[in-house]
């Protein structure tokens, strides 16, 4: 059984009513969390979409949480101002809400931060129907638990999200990457730490291991047009002198444009499943070990590895192994969360004033 609500207050009435499981769906572009369990009562949420305030001055906006990512987008762009952490899947038909619940930032969040960074507000169905609103439209302090940035990474355990207040930054006019080769993932690392330690100003550092051996660093710089090619030549010269790189290549225009609509839709993963987990750079090259079979990268300068693998299982088992939290994505689960399970006493404190019923899952 399926529910498309068209207002908020027709959300609020199908969680009172409802004595068994609710999923909340946005774009299904994230099935391992979007595919209900048996039983289950999906809540489409694509008509609950639209942006409903925007202010360019302030920067800041708010829309319904079915509202399309690839919407978004393109309001923004024609007031020259952007999501920095470059939300995931929005060429698929990814919403605001699944990019919260999911907390599936891409590969921008490296200069800037990821979702918590941007989100200001929630309004969202609790699971006795309530509406409860949390934060504002505004950027400003605020006390108190911050639920929206709980919400970030919730999975819809917690509630439904009907709608999203976020900040919004100027994009830069234009952006050059550089792609440099290094023998192995240690030595592509070892570039990293250079980085984090220089005055350069770099919207995103990805690590792409090879099949077997070797790995490319990607470094995507924005800015003015003016300046991009002395900026890149001064990196490129700074990591000459500091690491051994076989050798580099300066990506412009399309050919950057391109490379990084690739990246941020996860065309590299193949129809594997995809699995985030969160890591520090110092466990890089452990992980990686253990996951060599895997198409698989590292975003945020290690930060963050994205593995696309045929064995979840044996994935599951490395990352208990290493003490760390994988989410699936795509492909078939019945739990998502693979791995260490880190937080669990907060979430289910939370979860039962939020969702005393588990109307929405287990916590």
């Amino acid at each position: 059984m399926s529910h498309r609500p068209q207002h908020i207050a027709e959300l609020q009435d199908i969680v009172r009513t409802s004595s068994g499981r609710l999923l909340p769906r946005g774009g299904g572009t994230k099935p391992a969390l979007s595919s209900p369990p048996s039983q289950a009562e999906i809540i489409e949420l694509a008509d609950l979409a639209g942006i409903i305030e925007y202010e360019p001055g302030e920067f800041t906006f708010t829309a319904y949480a079915g509202t399309r990512i690839i919407d978004v987008v393109n309001e923004l762009a024609q007031h020259g101002q952007y999501l920095p952490f470059d939300p995931l899947f929005a060429e698929g038909g990814a919403t605001l809400g699944g990019t919260v619940a999911a907390n599936t930032a891409g590969s921008g969040r490296y200069r800037y931060g990821g979702v918590r960074d941007f989100i200001l507000g929630v309004r969202f169905v609790d699971g006795q129907g309530q509406l409860v609103r949390s934060g504002g439209k505004v950027v400003k302090n605020a006390a108190g638990f911050d639920l929206p940035k709980f919400m970030v990474g919730s999975m819809g355990r917690y509630g439904i999200m009907a709608e999203l207040s976020f900040k919004v930054f100027p994009q830069p006019p234009r952006y050059t990457t550089l792609r440099l080769s290094y023998p192995s993932v240690a030595d592509a690392l070892s570039a990293t730490y250079h980085l984090s330690a220089a005055p350069f100003e770099l919207d995103a550092v990805d690590l792409e291991p090879g099949a077997e051996e070797g790995c490319t660093l990607l470094i995507r710089v924005g800015g003015l047009a003016a300046s991009l090619p002395q900026r890149i030549e001064r990196l490129r010269s700074f990591l000459a002198e500091k690491t051994q790189a076989a050798d580099s290549t300066i990506l412009e225009d399309a050919d950057d444009r391109e490379l990084w609509r690739r990246v941020n839709n996860a065309h590299w993963a193949g129809g594997a499943a995809l699995v985030k987990v969160p890591l520090s750079p110092r466990q890089v090259t452990e992980l990686d070990k253990a996951v060599l079979g895997s198409v698989r990268r590292y975003t945020c300068a290690g930060h963050v590895a994205w593995i696309a693998t045929s064995d979840v299982s044996a994935l599951a088992a490395a990352l208990n192994r290493l003490n760390l939290t994988g989410l699936q994505l795509s492909g078939t689960t019945t739990e998502p969360i693979i791995g260490s399970r880190q937080g669990l006493l907060l979430a289910q404190r939370v979860k039962q004033v939020l969702d005393p019923a588990s109307l929405f899952g287990e916590a």
